[in-house]
């Protein structure tokens, strides 16, 4: 027997079971707004703040400072990725390298990149590379650390296998250890874009900035224009999800093989 679910079609299935979360999210808080569980002069109509989220993207005024802090974020993210692949791949390929550098890598990447700050300052300055420099290493550290572990752990009966049949340290990194430490690779390329746009909202909070998001959320939150800062919120929130999950169609579409 068929059920209801089954009468509908599979992709509009997904779409309905996705869009779950956020109507109830909407639900909470406009019945918290509503009721006045918590306090209008803190928490905005959500059919209001999404109001002034649409008219900011209309204007323009929101763009400005989506587009700053997006250019921003794909620079660190762009340093990231082409510096920390190439670490993490010779970082990966000889064992002996990365156990005498760990500790280095596991400190730096545990250590609050908030706390980096006021060193990137002194080196860079007061500008839009001392934010973007600070992003670009903590994302670094990210890529480098899974593409070293993604090389380690690549399977060694294929490697041996390869070895067995005459193929060079180039082959077999090539045809080999590159393609099984894919699926790490994505994996340390999705964290390391998230992590980035963090960092750079918060560095464009507190860091001299004139325009970006973190800078539109700061402001708003100073004059208490709280529907423009839960729209602000809201808009940051978007671009994080949207980069995760085109991250993942990319890891899907390139790394379709990965676990066979």
């Amino acid at each position: 027997m068929k059920t209801a679910a089954s009468t509908f079609p599979p992709g509009l299935t997904r779409v309905a079971r996705a869009l779950i979360g956020p109507a109830a999210l909407i639900l909470i808080w406009w019945l918290a707004n509503d009721s006045a569980w918590v306090s209008n002069k803190l928490l905005p109509n959500p059919f209001a703040t999404f109001g002034t989220l649409w008219e900011s993207l209309l204007s323009g005024s929101m763009t400005v400072d989506l587009g700053a802090t997006l250019y921003r974020t794909m620079y660190a993210f762009a340093m990231a990725a082409v510096f920390g692949i190439p670490v993490g791949i010779a970082l990966g390929s000889n064992e002996r390298i990365y156990r005498s550098v760990e500790f280095l890598v596991d400190f730096f990447r545990s250590t609050p990149a908030t706390a980096m700050f006021p060193l990137f300052l002194l080196i860079f300055g007061i500008g839009d590379f001392a934010k973007i420099a600070v992003a670009g290493f903590s994302a670094w550290l990210v890529v480098v650390f899974n593409v070293a572990y993604g090389v380690m752990n690549s399977r060694k009966t294929r490697i041996l296998a390869a070895r067995v049949m005459g193929a060079s340290h180039w082959r077999v990194f090539r045809d080999v250890l590159f393609w099984e430490s894919l699926p790490q690779t994505f994996v340390g390329l999705r964290m390391a874009v998230s992590l980035a746009l963090v960092v750079i909202i918060v560095a464009e909070m507190f860091i001299g900035s004139t325009n970006g998001m973190g800078h539109r959320i700061i402001d708003a939150q100073q004059v208490f224009d709280l529907q423009q800062m839960y729209a602000s919120i809201l808009m940051t929130g978007g671009v994080g999800y949207g980069f995760n999950v085109l991250f993942i169609a990319l890891e899907k579409w390139i790394v379709h093989w990965a676990g066979r």
